[in-house]
């Protein structure tokens, strides 16, 4: 790794980092809270999902790029720790509990016990209705600053990109050099931002797992993107890297229902194999924590509702549409342990790599500058 800034003892996220950006790009408002200054005319923004901390310290030396990245801060992943959260925090500038997108799935209120899976969507839920805070994106266009938002085609106008990244102009660029090329026109205009995603690390990661061969091949990409990406931006601009979340291999697996009666007064199991989301039958939310609390011990963190607000779990600020949206229970898998809902078995058990929790391989991930 390159030179190492000098690091404070408080934890800085996702929402501190777009801030903070956006405070260097005059837009109103918002605070340098990690104290990056100066005052820039152009800021591009590169998000690798799935590139933890961790992955950096044990291969990034084995990818030149990493060699000429400065390690400017330690970021902290917000819990849950998983792109549609982590992006959300991004796009907004506010924590989970504000921006109300508290995991990969999570019940929709007043809905036939229907799941919203976050990157998916679902026609029937109005992205803006959901997700109401404006983002950074639409703010700095408000104060004359160009947003650009570049990444793979089939992600425009999703119900995602609408709810957590909206007010951005979203360019479409299906490969490497499609995306470059993107990024360095955009970048052309002052005062601009440009906030590219690239997501190939992340799946191969599920599907084979971290260090695995297709792993180094997707990551050996992202040496190849990030340093075109250097060398095609005007003079002047600084260039960001940062990610989502981290991942763990999982090596252990409990399947909800299967072998022990978890699932005895449960009506829905959202969230993801990390961090489950759980909605229990009315009046019986009690003795279900204390089961699952009793049954989990040593393998999960078992919290209820008001203990995860009370805890500060999703920011200190929660609103009611989180507290509407999220799990009677909070189950959160300890060591490389994952949570199987048994409706999927097959496809939560495949994947190798996962993510949600609250291990630090999980939630530290780099801001590295350019």
């Amino acid at each position: 790794m390159g030179e190492n800034a000098q690091l404070s003892n408080k934890t800085f996220g996702l929402a501190d980092l777009t801030n903070s950006i956006f405070n260097s790009l005059s837009v109103s408002q918002t605070t340098d809270t990690l104290g990056i200054g100066p005052l820039e005319q152009r800021e591009c923004l590169i998000l690798i999902d799935g590139l933890g901390q961790d992955a950096v310290d044990r291969y990034g030396d084995e990818f030149e790029i990493f060699s000429q990245l400065k390690q400017v801060k330690n970021l902290s992943a917000n819990f849950p720790s998983t792109t549609a959260t982590s992006l959300s925090t991004l796009g907004t500038g506010v924590l989970p509990g504000v921006h109300g997108m508290l995991g990969y799935t999570v019940r929709v209120p007043r809905s036939d016990n229907r799941l919203l899976n976050a990157l998916k969507w679902d026609e029937r839920v109005d992205p803006v209705m959901w997700q109401k805070v404006p983002t950074l994106f639409e703010r700095a266009v408000a104060d004359g600053v160009s947003v650009t938002h570049v990444a793979a085609k089939r992600y425009e106008g999703s119900g995602f990109t609408q709810a957590a990244l909206r007010g951005a102009k979203y360019v479409g660029a299906n490969g490497i050099d499609e995306m470059v090329l993107a990024v360095s026109l955009a970048l052309k205009a002052q005062p601009s931002f440009v906030y590219t995603y690239l997501n190939t690390l992340d799946s191969a990661g599920h599907s084979d797992g971290v260090g695995s061969d297709k792993w180094l091949t997707a990551l050996s990409q992202v040496n190849e993107f990030i340093t075109k990406v250097k060398s095609s931006v005007p003079a002047g601009t600084r260039v960001w890297v940062t990610s989502d979340h981290g991942m763990v291999n999982s090596t252990e697996q409990l399947i909800l229902g299967q072998d022990n009666d978890l699932l005895k007064n449960v009506t829905l199991i959202g969230g993801e194999p990390r961090a489950r989301h759980i909605y229990i039958k009315e009046g019986a939310e009690s003795e279900t924590i204390s089961q699952w609390q009793e049954q989990l011990a040593g393998k999960a963190q078992v919290l209820s509702k008001e203990s995860a607000i009370s805890s500060g779990l999703f920011g200190e600020v929660v609103s009611e549409d989180s507290r509407e949206r999220m799990g009677d229970l909070i189950a959160i898998a300890q060591n490389d342990l994952i949570l199987i809902d048994p409706d999927r078995i097959r496809e939560e058990s495949s994947m190798v790599g996962h993510h949600g929790g609250v291990t630090n391989t999980e939630v530290a991930i780099p801001l590295l500058l350019g």
